[in-house]
């Protein structure tokens, strides 16, 4: 028995996958290198001379002393990956023509420090130098990739092996298995990381172009194989089936080193793909998720393509701040080959949202500006200059639209000039920018040149308006599914809460109706009697789950019903229940000031708060990986509602879900919106949507528009502001006030809209820019009868509520709890099972039979597109079923397959004769018979491949063969009936295979 171990499956097999593609295999029988840094100072200085022609070899040796330096620091090694990737004095890679630099592969180099040592199995040198390593396990190993897992972390935190760390810049994780996609660690399959001195994050990576039809290997040369298998000590090994197999490049080891290891790959991951943060427990080193990288090259052919616009779909929880950062990067590179400076800016709708991209870019390294004024926005849009900083560093301007989306104009940039490309990064682009809002027509109009790219994390939605028709197509999309399955975001648990105080506090309000009329519940949900007991389970509830996950950090977000109630929250909780164990703050836009809002959302992720309150704040764009429970105390709409629950998905320790509890009865809106984004999933299987109708709006439709908005307003003086506002003031009637407001921003949009398609001499047929001071006018005086009404019905509707809920006792309990399950889990069941259904190529296989009939069944019943958690999740638990079994059905007639060396017919001629029952001997004897006929019909069909024309002659000719293997070889006793039974089966799988040819 050949050698059957981790080297002769994977190791060896992966370094020569390596070395078809570009890699020489250097022996350390033979070879030298610096035992401090494991740079091989021969391959350095030569690779070096070759792409620094100018220098000479002393200067080589001195930049390697300088590298030795670096690799000294206690900083990930960022100043040496800094040095890596400068473009200027003697460059240590080419990074202009990659091909230029030295590529190689060594195995078992030892990192040694003293008498501590380890020794990845295999080293990547580009240029002598030890840039990346691949650790390999043989597959099914006890405790699959966490073994591995665990050795780095603990090699990692050893400061001996400080330079190693510092050097390396990927590493690769694999014991050559499949991805298990139901496991919540990554135990099986092939990973790849980015250095850490705790715990390094292992990342999926699921390859999105098609390698193989790019990458040219070169071809598997006898002696490169036999000079590893020497080295290696295992020339044994050299014929064996199973180090044959091993060296497929289809392998889940050998996948990932092409994914990685390919040149222009490698080459684009170093430059681009690694990124230094400042996080509060220290720097930290970040990779390009195998999304980002995607959707990176998908920006740039786009833009190759001409496409000045377009929309990135990556769900909550992906990294999207941090997607444009790698942007920056990239896109500053690409434009400047074109002799193109960009401008770089990042648009959000919220002060928080302005504040929290700030410091993620800063953490970064990025240079930030920030604009939160029409006027600032004006000068910058104006100015061809795109940079500001002295030192000549990256940069980013970031942008609230917040403080001027309602302004009428900021301005065209005069000096516009080509050598300067504006890129606009689009933050939350489902729910912010009307297309009949005047900033988005403003951006259009200061540079029609600029490239618009909108970033949402939630699928786009509803009727409201459709960002697609605004921003264009999707260029790259990541579902909620592929997030989970990638380990980068958590499954929700939904838990039920019930209450039994409804039917009591119903009576309480019909006493309190009868005397004021209609009572605001909010003040209900906000009275003391109501908050605290919802407080209190709360309280308990966060204690008890603590406790039951072994994670004593986590922190909750109570989102509640009203302002109000949240108030009474932070006040109940201070009086009652602030204690040593728990903190809580209140995260209010008119509590506090912007500092003091900042410096506790700070607190809360550093973990010196357990509670946040919050009514509308921090609902989005707020990421807390400590977030696990969130306490729903009103129902959320639409994206909101998915961008709430999403606060809670982020990875954590070693929770699995995160946590939804709801007070308010979700279930409802849930379905709704997963409904919606179920439809917009099938629509994207044809990419397309019903365009936003406004933005097709002929001019004749928006004369007419003009004219009813003159009919609606005739009575009122447009001319003069002061009187418009007199006769204003007069009306009391607050839905009179309401059509007066809505009619005028009927004419706000309409501006925007004109001006955005150009027809501005229309714009004089009604004057736009008064619209907007009178609009301002009914704004002020409906917030003043609004006022009015509250404070005239606060004392009487108070004193009787108090009164009237003395008596209410409120109590809260949970009754269940289930899974979140999202559309896109159901879409791509459906997609596995059908895509399993159709590889199978036996479809008269009586099981696939039955499996299709039961698909067709789930089908007729037309509940596939209902969204609703028990149908949805009963559908899913179907669908899984039927896949399970197709893929059993499928792994065994692949397993047949191989048997009758990968010919589909004979598997299907051999299962049709088990079914028929005429042969009753072992299934390795008939297999044995039908061996023989294939080869002697294969001989048939090679010497006359006209033969199956004739399907008589085809079976006269083949029938002696068939009774020779099976009665006189095999001694096989058939009657005649079954040997032209098996001489039909036959016969017509050559027939059928030559009509599919023909």
């Amino acid at each position: 028995m050949t050698k059957f171990n981790e080297d002769s499956r994977v190791k060896i097999p992966a370094i020569l996958h390596l070395v078809r593609l570009g890699y020489s295999y250097l022996s350390l029988k033979k070879s030298q290198w610096d035992p401090d840094t494991n740079i091989f100072p021969e391959v350095f200085v030569s690779a070096l001379k070759r792409i620094n022609p100018t220098a000479d070899e002393s200067e080589l040796l001195r930049l390697k002393d300088e590298v030795s330096l670096l690799l000294e620091n206690e900083d990930l090694g960022k100043a040496f990956y800094e040095r890596l990737i400068e473009k200027s004095g003697l460059r240590l890679i080419d990074f202009e023509d990659f091909s230029r630099n030295t590529f190689n592969v060594v195995t078992e180099l030892p990192c040694q420090n003293k008498d501590e040592e380890f020794r990845p199995d295999i080293t990547i040198l580009i240029n002598g130098m030890p840039l990346a390593f691949i650790e390999v396990k043989k597959p099914n190993n006890k405790e699959g990739v966490l073994a591995e897992r665990k050795r780095i972390k603990t090699r990692f935190q050893n400061s001996k092996f400080r330079k190693f760390v510092n050097i390396t810049q990927l590493m690769i994780f694999s014991n050559n298995m499949e991805y298990d996609d139901g496991s919540p660690e990554p135990i099986e399959g092939a990973f790849y990381a980015t250095t850490s001195y705790s715990d390094p994050v292992f990342n999926y990576f699921r390859d999105e172009e098609d390698l193989s039809r790019t990458v040219q290997l070169l071809p598997a040369g006898n002696a490169q194989e036999d000079e590893v298998l020497k080295d290696n000590n295992l020339a044994v090994i050299k014929h064996s089936p199973e180090f044959v197999t091993n060296k497929a490049s289809t392998t889940p080891t050998n996948r990932i080193c092409t994914s990685i290891f390919e040149h222009g790959r490698i080459e684009f991951l170093l430059r681009y793909a690694l990124a230094y943060v400042d996080e509060d427990d220290g720097l930290q080193k970040h990779v390009m998720r195998y999304p980002q990288v995607f959707a990176t090259k998908a920006i740039e052919k786009a833009i190759d393509g001409g496409t000045k616009k377009g929309i990135i779909w990556h769900t909550q929880g992906s990294g999207k701040t941090a997607l444009a950062y790698f942007n920056v990067r990239h896109l500053t590179d690409y434009f400047a080959q074109k002799a193109v400076v960009p401008k770089f800016y990042f648009i959000v709708d919220r002060l928080d949202l302005l504040i929290q991209a700030q410091r993620e870019f800063q953490a970064r390294g990025l240079t930030v500006r920030t604009i939160n004024s029409r006027s600032d926005f004006a000068t910058d849009i104006k100015s061809n200059k795109a940079i500001h900083n002295d030192q000549g560093l990256p940069e980013i301007t970031v942008v609230n639209i917040q403080k001027f989306q309602d302004d009428p104009e900021v301005g065209k940039a005069s000096d516009y000039d080509l050598s300067v490309q504006r890129v606009f990064f689009l933050d939350e682009v489902h729910r912010s920018y009307n297309p009949k809002g005047s900033f988005l027509a403003n951006l259009t109009l200061a540079d029609p040149n600029a490239i618009k790219l909108g970033l949402t994390g939630t699928p786009l939605l509803g009727n409201d308006y459709d960002s697609k028709s605004i921003f264009g197509d999707y260029i790259h999309k990541y579902y909620y599914n592929a997030s989970i399955a990638d380990g980068y975001t958590l499954r929700l648990i939904r838990e039920e809460i019930s209450s039994n105080y409804k039917l009591v506090m119903q009576q309480a309000l019909d006493e309190v109706e009868v005397a004021v009329g209609t009572i605001d519940k909010k003040a209900i949900y906000a009275h003391e009697q109501f908050v605290e007991p919802m407080l209190a389970y709360i309280i308990d509830d966060l204690r008890r789950s603590r406790i039951a996950f072994g994670v004593p950090s986590i922190g909750a977000m109570v989102i509640c019903d009203s302002s109000d109630q949240a108030k009474q929250m932070e006040v109940e909780f201070q009086s009652t229940f602030a204690t040593n164990e728990f903190t809580s703050a209140l995260i209010l836009h008119d509590v506090g000031n912007k500092e003091s809002r900042k410096n506790q959302v700070e607190e809360f992720k550093a973990g010196k708060i357990d509670i946040l309150f919050v009514y509308n704040m921090l609902l989005t764009g707020f990421d807390a990986k400590r977030l696990k429970k969130l306490y729903l105390g009103r129902v959320i709409k639409r994206h909101n509602l998915l961008q709430a629950l999403t606060r809670v998905n982020r990875t954590y320790k070693d929770m699995r879900y995160g946590f939804v509890v709801d007070f308010a009865d979700i279930r409802k809106e849930f379905d709704a919106t997963n409904k919606a984004y179920f439809d917009e999933l099938k629509a994207e299987l044809g990419d397309e949507m019903e365009k936003y109708s406004d933005l097709f709006k002929s001019r004749d439709e928006i004369e007419q528009e003009i004219e009813d908005i003159k009919d609606q307003l005739f009575r009122f003086d447009l001319a003069n502001a002061e009187v418009f506002s007199q006769q204003i003031s007069e009306i009391q009637d607050r839905k009179q006030v309401q059509q007066i407001k809505q009619t005028l921003d009927n004419a706000k949009s309409l501006y925007n809209l004109i001006r955005l398609l150009g027809h501005f001499d229309v714009l004089e047929q009604l004057d736009f820019k008064k619209i907007s001071v009178l609009y301002r006018e009914v704004s002020n005086h409906l917030d003043l009868l609004n006022l009015k009404e509250n404070v005239e019905n606060s004392d009487a509707s108070t004193n009787l509520l108090n009164s009237a809920l003395e008596d209410v006792v409120f109590m809260f309990s949970k009754i269940g709890e289930e899974e979140l399950v999202l559309a896109d889990e159901l879409k791509d069941t459906l997609r596995k099972t059908r895509e399993a259904l159709a590889g199978n190529y036996d479809q008269k296989d009586p099981e696939f039979v039955s499996l299709r009939d039961e698909l067709e069944r789930l089908f007729k019943q037309k509940k596939l597109s209902e969204v609703d958690q028990e149908t949805m999740n009963a559908n899913i638990g179907s669908l899984n079923k039927i896949h399970g079994r197709i893929k059993e059905l499928n792994r065994q007639n692949e397993q047949l397959r191989a048997k009758y060396g990968n010919d589909k017919k004979y598997v299907r001629v051999h299962k049709r004769l088990l079914e028929h029952g005429g042969v009753s001997e072992s299934e390795r004897r008939i297999f044995d018979a039908l061996e023989g006929v294939k080869a002697k019909a294969d001989i048939v069909v090679l010497e006359n491949s006209q033969v199956v024309r004739n399907e008589t002659f085809f079976e006269q000719t083949m029938m002696p063969s068939v009774i020779e293997e099976f009665r006189s070889k095999q001694k096989i006793k058939i009657n005649p009936d079954v040997s032209r039974f098996i001489n039909g089966l036959v016969t017509r799988e050559y027939l059928e295979e030559f009509k599919a040819g023909a």
